[in-house]
């Protein structure tokens, strides 16, 4: 792999032209991020969900 210049991380193969991001901290933060993304997202609609049964709950309590 060939550095590109200017780029501390960046690396060019040779056989094929592409750019290599070799940044392994940077693409760990990445994949954290999404997964702390995820976590919010579950919680999100775990609270949805919960605030939804009790709404029907309190349907069903006024109906009586």
């Amino acid at each position: 792999m060939i550095k590109v210049e200017g780029h501390s991380n960046l690396y060019r193969d040779e056989d094929t032209g592409a750019i290599v991001n070799c940044d392994s901290a940077g693409y760990d933060q990445y994949v954290n991020s999404l997964t702390q993304k995820n976590l919010r997202k579950k919680e999100l609609d775990d609270i949805k969900k919960d605030i939804d049964e009790i709404k029907t709950l309190l349907k069903e309590l006024t109906k009586k």
